[in-house]
C-alpha cells in the first residue's frame, strides 16, 4: 500500500461527467448564433479559467461583433449551469467506489475546482457526496487559475499534509501542470483530451478510470 495521506479531486470531467454538458451548452449556442464552434475548438479551452476562456472568445470571434459573442457566452453558460442545478448530471465510473475505499483506509479528500463554489456544492449534494469531502477549493479561492498551482498548494494546506504524501487527480493538461508545478504527485485520468507523452511521463501514471486509482493505491 502506498503512503498517502490525502488527495486532491479534481471536479469537472473527473468527478463528473460535465465535460459533455458544457461542450454541448456551448454548440447550442453557437449554431443559435452562428459562432464557428466544433469539439476540437471546445477542448482548447477544456482546463482553461472562465475569464480567460471568455476573452479568448471574444478576440477569435471578434468579426461576429462583440454584442452576439457576449450572447453566445451567456446562453451557454446560463444552459449548463440550468442542468447542474437540475442534478442531472452523471458520476465519473469509480467514483464512489474509490471515495469509499479511502473512506476505509481514513485517506481525508478534498475537491480543488476551478468551478464556482455554488456549482461544486450543487452537484456534490445531488450526488449525495458532499459529505466525503472535508474542504471544497473553488475558484473563488484562488487569485491565478489552473496551470497556476495556487490552488493545490491551498487544498494541501487544509490537508496538512507534505506534499509527497499527497495525490492530485486530474482529468485535465492544466490541472496536472498545477499539480506538477506543486510538487504533488499527480494522477491523470484522461477525460475528452490524452496527456502528451511528455506530460504522461511526469505523472505518477495515467489511468483509464477511478477504479484502477484504488489498484495503484494498494499496489
Amino acid at each position: 500500500m502506498k503512503e498517502i495521506k490525502g488527495v486532491i479531486f479534481d471536479m469537472d470531467g473527473l468527478l463528473f461527467d460535465s465535460e459533455a454538458i458544457y461542450y454541448q451548452a456551448q454548440q447550442t449556442a453557437a449554431d443559435n448564433h452562428g459562432i464557428p464552434f466544433d469539439k476540437d475548438l471546445y477542448r482548447e479551452y477544456i482546463g482553461v479559467a472562465d475569464e480567460e476562456a471568455w476573452v479568448s472568445m471574444h478576440e477569435r470571434f471578434a468579426e461576429h461583433g462583440k454584442e452576439t459573442v457576449q450572447k453566445f457566452i451567456d446562453d451557454s453558460w446560463k444552459d449548463a449551469h440550468q442542468t447542474f442545478r437540475s442534478g442531472e448530471v452523471d458520476l465519473k465510473p469509480g467514483v464512489r467506489e474509490l471515495l469509499q475505499f479511502l473512506d476505509e483506509q481514513g485517506i481525508p479528500k478534498v475537491v480543488a475546482s476551478s468551478n464556482v463554489r455554488p456549482i461544486i456544492e450543487i452537484l456534490l449534494e445531488h450526488a449525495g457526496i458532499r459529505d466525503q469531502f472535508q474542504v471544497i477549493v473553488s475558484a473563488e479561492d484562488v487569485t491565478l487559475a489552473k496551470p497556476d498551482p495556487e490552488i493545490f498548494n491551498i487544498a494541501r494546506e487544509h490537508l496538512g499534509t507534505a506534499a509527497e504524501e499527497t495525490l492530485v487527480l486530474e482529468d485535465a493538461q492544466h490541472g496536472v501542470m498545477a499539480a506538477i508545478s506543486a510538487g504533488i504527485p499527480v494522477i491523470m485520468v484522461p477525460d475528452m483530451i490524452q496527456p502528451t507523452e511528455e506530460l504522461a511521463k511526469q505523472t505518477a501514471a495515467v489511468l483509464p478510470n477511478l477504479f484502477e486509482v484504488i489498484t495503484y493505491i494498494q499496489e
